[in-house]
């Protein structure tokens, strides 16, 4: 779906924050895939950059839910993002679907979000809801903001560099993504990350290794709240050490399992 208006008579469109959307157009949709939210690793959290990543979250997906319970033919299945920021900052604690949630602000936006969803679960629509980890991208995402720093030579750790990092190459996001859609047994949260996290420290060498550059420069704890604020501890110096249970048991199969092999397919290296 799109969120401006076009010519294309295949686009619903609609506009979350003034609850409107195009339903005549959604009749017969087999599934339903939502990914919408205002990016949270661009620019500070101002009250007003918080007011935004929830409400594009929460609103949107209220509005999509409840039009697809309305439907006279809803779809089969309905999947919306929510992330593995509802778990918080758990230290080397291992973390499964299962787990309690954490109580910082993106752990309160997920929670509302994952909820968001209740108008099409009632309805009886199979809900799966992904919690994506950092997606592995060479166009975009964390990886491509970390890149430039380290083709430099000028990468290194973050604050003591042994906070978990919970990652998943985007190749294994889009395999995923059409696995659930298909997997009738799966509904609720899907851990969406490698089998084999990693910390700051090894993400760090790992990267640095792959690009053949010195990964000597580490930016302090205090540093990187006084570049970022209060998005430094959520994203940056935050750790979460999460297992993909669900789709381990379901039997999917990662196509970059390990963070090694999974760098040289993004670079473009021989593996």
């Amino acid at each position: 779906m799109r969120e401006v208006p076009s010519s294309n008579s295949t686009d619903v469109e609609w506009h979350p924050e003034q609850g409107m959307i195009a339903s005549e157009k959604m009749v017969n949709f087999d599934a339903v895939v939502h990914l919408a939210g205002e990016s949270i690793a661009s620019g500070k959290w101002t009250e007003e950059k918080k007011r935004r990543i929830r409400e594009s979250r929460v609103f949107g997906t209220q509005l999509l839910s409840k039009t697809l319970a309305q439907l006279t033919q809803p779809p089969r299945v309905f999947v919306s993002a929510s992330a593995i920021g509802i778990y918080g900052n758990r230290g080397d604690e291992l973390l499964t679907e299962n787990s309690n949630p954490g109580d910082d602000f993106l752990a309160r936006v997920c929670i509302d979000w994952e909820k968001s969803t209740a108008a099409a679960e009632e309805k009886g629509i199979r809900v799966v809801k992904p919690r994506f980890g950092i997606i592995m991208a060479k166009e975009g995402g964390a990886l491509a903001k970390m890149l430039p720093p380290f083709r430099m030579g000028i990468g290194g750790k973050i604050g003591t560099g042994q906070q978990w990092m919970s990652w998943i190459a985007l190749d294994d996001v889009v395999k995923g993504l059409e696995y659930v859609l298909n997997e009738e047994t799966i509904s609720g949260p899907v851990n969406f990350v490698a089998p084999n996290p990693v910390t700051n420290a090894t993400f760090t060498h790992s990267l640095g290794k792959s690009l053949g550059r010195p990964t000597f420069l580490p930016v302090p704890s205090f540093g990187a709240r006084l570049a970022f604020g209060e998005m430094a501890d959520a994203l940056l110096l935050t750790s979460q050490k999460v297992e993909p249970k669900r789709l381990n048991e379901s039997g999917f199969s990662f196509q970059y399992p390990d963070l090694k092999n999974a760098l040289s397919h993004i670079l473009g290296k021989r593996q």
